[in-house]
């Protein structure tokens, strides 16, 4: 027989085999043994972490005459039928290419007809969201009333673009990332099976490169052992993923951390003269700066989630560099990670990141920076003679500035319309970015309703929400806070933007924090998150865009009850007094037109 892919030769047969999901197939294996059996699944999940193999062992215990603690015995006609492919009652549907609604009304049709084999007919249908609208329509009503002995298994990696009806009709099942930890075992144990000789820290790297993926190690593995001719090396698994080793990313970031731009700009062009890629080099430093941020917060966990590979240097870097300079370095590749995806020359792009990061304190004030300029290039016998010239290098400076500004206002009306129009044109792209970044539609509303007793609630339980959360989630949260709040959602400001970024993208966490929220304070609230630098913009465009509405609510409540507001015959205007119920009044600051 030909030679089958590791991925695929050991395909889990049994609930117990597969790696990481213990909760869901625990469940499952409950329901089946309780005979409490659904008549629709949903596994979602990222790739490469059971769904498809979950969705098939089920299909064979659900039919196994000779079930043993919920496991099927693999033994039967049955099960080595499902095995072969060749039982006509379970069908594998890829949703990706029978995505229309003429397939699914085939399926609907030919679901009303009983098994004839098996007991029950299982149709699992991966990927399940390319299909299309109408597909998903024609699907509805028999996932509502299914026929008997019809089973439902829907597989997909974007839960998001299911519609809510399906999902409602479903018993939906997370698929989670598996950990470095499990992957590193079941490759360790197929290595012994076939009697291959590996290195414990190739098996490690493999083990990160997936990212969470059994499907993607097993890959990685399959191709390094055809690199080293059945022998898995340190080396070999190296050049397989592209990665970079911890060595030369401490070396890196010593050089970055010492200002040493020289040195620093050579390992680049080392790394890149090794083969490996810009992008993949990138994720790597990423990586580490993230692993030195949770080391920072807890060693143990950074050393469990490293799998050990953690050495004295990078300890040392660890203590040295501090956490405003990861961010910034963060910051900073995160820029250079979206353009290298458009670039044909990531050298250039690499060597600007590095000339960048290496000079992050050249952002000192002016006057702090010109001064420890003068105490290290300046020997002591010439320091009167430097400030003499420093001193009148400003008064001619000065000189010109007062010469600009005569003539600027001799020509003021002309460029002062221009000076408009260039204002404009930031103003604008400022207001688009964050149209395009920020859910102004969740704001908005929250906004509507808010009140400061409800912010200072929030703010006066938000310790005790941030301690109920996971090192790597606090990690995220600490530059955050409540910034306004109603009695149905609060909006949450972020110090840094690529940790608003990480955090909009985390549904775990968001889940987390919703959650304890309703433990602490006995409701669930809408968490919404924004850029701590456009938050002012955000509530001054919300202020002026009510204006008319929040004149209009007042006088309505005046008019209704004119005892209703002490302050009814005061002469502040209602957008103020709607300003300091949401903000308070001690962060106004009241300017006349």
């Amino acid at each position: 027989m030909s030679y089958q892919a590791l991925y695929r030769v050991w395909r889990p047969q049994r609930f117990d085999e597969i790696v990481g999901q213990s909760i869901i197939t625990r469940t499952l294996k409950n329901a089946l043994i309780t005979k409490q059996i659904s008549h629709a699944y949903l596994f979602t999940g990222p790739r490469g972490t059971g769904k498809t193999s979950a969705a098939k062992i089920f299909a064979k215990a659900v039919n196994c005459h000779y079930l043993k603690d919920g496991e099927p015995c693999n033994q039967c006609e049955t099960c080595k039928a499902i095995n072969e492919g060749s039982l006509n009652d379970v069908i594998e549907i890829d949703a990706a290419s029978n995505n229309g609604v003429e397939e699914i009304r085939d399926i609907r049709d030919k679901a009303k007809y009983a098994p004839t084999q098996a007991d029950y007919k299982v149709y699992i249908i991966d990927e399940v969201h390319m299909l299309s609208t109408g597909a998903f329509n024609a699907l509805l009503k028999t996932l509502e009333e299914p026929p008997a002995n019809v089973i439902f298994i829907l597989a997909t990696t974007e839960p998001h673009k299911i519609p809510a009806t399906i999902i409602s009709r479903t018993q939906k099942f997370d698929f989670k990332r598996i950990k470095p930890t499990d992957i590193l075992e079941r490759m360790a144990y197929i290595l012994q099976q076939k009697h291959v000789d590996y290195d414990d820290r190739a098996l490690k790297l493999i083990a990160k490169a997936a990212e969470g993926g059994m499907r993607d190690a097993l890959s990685i593995l399959d191709q390094a052992m055809s690199y080293g001719d059945n022998q898995i090396t340190y080396e070999n698994a190296l050049l397989v993923t592209g990665s970079v080793t911890n060595e030369l990313l401490t070396k890196y970031m010593q050089q970055v951390h010492q200002q040493d731009t020289k040195n620093a700009l050579l390992t680049v062009q080392k790394i890149l003269d090794e083969g490996k890629d810009a992008s993949r080099f990138v994720e790597d430093l990423t990586s580490y700066c993230q692993d030195v941020l949770l080391y920072q917060q807890d060693p143990q966990m950074v050393e469990e989630m490293e799998l050990g590979v953690i050495d004295d240097e990078f300890k040392q870097i660890s203590t040295e560099i501090s956490d405003s300079d990861i961010y910034q370095i963060i910051n900073e590749l995160n820029d250079i990670s979206n353009s290298l995806r458009y670039t044909a020359h990531p050298d250039v792009y690499l060597e600007v990141l590095t000339v960048k990061i290496t000079h992050l304190d050249e952002k000192k004030p002016a006057a702090t920076t010109i001064q420890t300029a003068a105490q290290q290039a300046v020997p002591a016998p010439n320091v009167e003679r430097t400030i003499q010239q420093l001193t009148n290098q400003v008064n001619q400076l000065q000189e010109e500035i007062d010469t600009l500004k005569k003539s600027t206002t001799n020509a003021m009306p002309k460029s002062s319309a221009s000076a408009d129009s260039a204002a404009t044109k930031p103003l604008a792209r400022t207001k688009a970015t964050v149209a395009e970044h920020v859910e102004l539609a969740k704001i908005y509303p929250i906004l509507g309703s808010a009140t400061r007793k409800q912010l200072n609630q929030f703010k006066e339980v938000w310790p005790d929400l941030m301690n109920t959360l996971t090192v790597t989630q606090r990690a995220v949260m600490h530059v955050s806070k409540p910034v306004a709040a109603s009695a149905k959602g609060v909006i949450v400001s972020f110090d840094y933007a690529f940790l608003y970024q990480k955090a909009q993208g985390d549904t775990e966490l968001r889940d987390a924090l919703e959650n304890n929220l309703d433990r602490i304070v006995g409701k669930t609230p809408e968490i919404v998150f924004v850029p701590e630098n456009q938050w002012p913009q955000i509530r001054k465009d919300y202020l002026a865009n009510h204006k008319d509405q929040l004149a209009s609510s007042k006088k309505a409540g005046q008019d209704a009850d004119p005892k209703a507001d002490e302050s009814a015959g005061s002469d502040e205007p209602p957008i103020v007094k709607k300003a300091a119920e949401l903000f308070g009044k001690e962060i106004l600051d009241i300017k006349n037109d």
